[in-house]
């Protein structure tokens, strides 16, 4: 139960910080820290990642950041996908599934490095609470 505690508070800052679903902790601690297979792993994720996107989005949009015509596209879109990626999730083994969502984190990470040297630091001014 501790594990689960600690696994959904960090998550859920880590979303509300970065903007990621949480699932990029969800999934690997619920396999490392609580003995989920993968599948159920990413599965219980999915769930859990519900309540964390309604409350961060909340909040977002009152700082003015939700382009909702963008969200509803991507959301609409994403039920699809979902629906696609679990039918294929449960077509492979649970040693392929946790090397495809490495493989995944790697290669964001990639990314992310990769913008953040070739990109001069933008100064913005710090919002503030509505």
């Amino acid at each position: 139960m501790i594990g689960a505690i600690a696994i959904g508070l960090c998550a859920g800052i880590v979303a509300g910080l970065l903007g990621v679903g949480g699932g990029v902790l969800f999934v690997p601690g619920l396999v490392i820290f609580l003995g989920l297979g993968q599948h159920q792993a990413e599965a219980t994720s999915l769930l859990a990642i519900v309540p964390v996107a309604i409350v961060g989005t909340f909040k977002q949009d009152g700082y003015g950041n939700v382009r909702r015509k963008d969200a509803l596209l991507l959301g609409l879109l994403s039920i699809v996908g979902a629906a696609a990626g679990v039918a294929l999730a449960n077509t492979l083994s649970s040693a392929a599934l946790r090397d495809g969502f490495a493989l995944l984190m790697v290669f964001v990470a990639i990314q992310l490095v990769r913008e953040a040297i070739g990109r001069p630091q933008a100064q913005e001014p710090p919002q503030t609470s509505p």
